[in-house]
C-alpha cells in the first residue's frame, strides 16, 4: 500500500518530482523563471535574456544508436545550449552519463562539408537530490560545482565551450533567518516549498510571487493532479528504495548492494529502465537478479 506523502496534503507541488519542476521550469510561458534561476548559477557568463526551449529527446546519427531525453533542453539568444535535468537519486556512472548528454548538442553544430569544428558553449547544469562530491573535505561546504575540461599540469581551462553545473541540494543546510542572496532563497524553496503553507516574507518579488502561484496544488486540473501524484510517489519510491538498500546493504560490496536496490525497487513497482539507470546493470541482468531470492 503506497503512502500517503504530505504532498498530497500541502498547499504547493514538490519542485523534485518531474512534474513539479517542469511546471516551473520547463514551459515557454514560464521561461522567465528557468532563466532567472540560470543566471544564479552562470554568474560569471553574463545575464541571459532569453531563451527557446528545444526537443528534449535527442536521437543519435544512426537508427541503432543509444538516444538522450532531456529534462529541460534550450538555447540562449547568444547561442550557448543548456541541458537542464533533475535527478532524484544518484545512479551508476552518473559522472560519465553527464557528459554523454553533454556530446549531443555539441554533434547538433556539427556542420555537414567542410566544418572547422568551431561550437558554441555548451552547458549542463544538474540540480541533483543527492551528494555528488564528497572526496575532499571541503566539498561540504559547496552547493555548486563547477566543472569544465582542464589542462592536469597548469591547472589552466582547456576549452570554455563544455561546461558543467552541479547543485547538490543536500548540501544546502541554511534556514529562513540565514538566507542571504536571491540564489539562497531559491535553493530553500526547492526544498522547502511543499512544507510551506504560505508565501514567507523572505521571498518577496515577481519572480517568487510566480513561483508560488505555478506551484498551488488546488489550481491543478483533474488530468495534472492525477499526474503529479504519480510523480510524487515514484519521487518518494526511489528515495525508499535508495535508502532501504543503503542501510542493509552499508555492509556489503557494491554488487551486492546493487543486487539489494533491485530487489527493493521489483518489490514497489519502480520500472525497470529507471532501476537500469540506478544500478548500471542491463536488463538481462536486472532481471536475472529480480529473479534470486534475496
Amino acid at each position: 500500500m503506497k503512502k500517503d506523502y504530505y504532498e498530497f496534503k500541502s498547499k504547493y507541488l514538490n519542485p523534485l518530482t518531474d512534474f513539479g519542476f517542469h511546471k516551473i521550469f520547463g514551459t515557454e510561458s514560464n521561461k522567465d523563471l528557468l532563466i532567472d534561476f540560470l543566471n544564479q548559477i552562470i554568474k560569471e557568463e553574463g545575464l541571459i535574456t532569453d531563451i527557446e526551449y528545444l526537443q528534449p529527446e535527442q536521437l543519435g546519427n544512426f537508427e541503432t544508436d543509444r538516444k538522450a531525453i532531456f529534462d529541460i533542453f534550450c538555447i540562449t539568444e547568444s547561442g550557448e545550449y543548456f541541458i537542464v535535468e533533475m535527478q532524484k537519486a544518484k545512479r551508476a556512472f552518473f559522472r560519465e552519463r553527464s557528459i554523454y548528454y553533454a556530446s549531443f548538442p555539441i554533434q547538433k553544430q556539427a556542420q555537414k562539408g567542410i566544418w572547422n569544428f568551431h561550437f558554441n558553449t555548451v552547458y549542463l547544469v544538474a540540480v541533483l537530490d543527492f551528494i555528488l562530491f564528497e572526496e575532499f573535505k571541503e566539498d561540504k561546504e559547496h552547493v555548486v560545482e563547477h566543472v569544465c575540461l582542464m589542462r592536469e599540469r597548469t591547472k589552466t581551462v582547456y576549452s570554455n565551450n563544455l561546461k558543467f553545473a552541479f547543485v547538490e541540494l543536500p548540501k544546502f543546510i541554511k534556514t529562513e533567518d540565514e538566507l542571504e542572496t536571491h540564489f539562497d532563497k531559491w535553493l530553500y524553496l526547492l526544498k522547502n516549498l511543499p512544507k510551506l503553507e504560505n508565501r514567507p516574507e523572505f521571498v518577496q518579488g515577481e519572480i517568487f510571487k510566480r513561483v508560488f502561484e505555478l506551484s498551488e496544488i488546488e489550481h491543478l486540473k483533474k488530468e495534472d493532479m492525477d499526474t503529479y501524484k504519480k510523480s510524487v510517489l515514484e519521487y518518494y519510491d526511489v528515495q525508499d528504495a535508495m535508502e532501504c538498500a543503503r542501510e542493509e546493504g552499508i555492509e556489503k560490496g557494491i554488487e551486492k548492494e546493487k543486487i539489494s536496490i533491485i530487489h527493493k525497487c521489483f518489490q514497489i513497482d519502480i520500472p525497470v529502465d529507471v532501476i537500469e539507470e540506478l544500478t548500471g546493470f542491463s536488463k538481462e541482468k536486472i532481471n536475472y537478479y529480480a529473479n534470486l531470492k534475496s
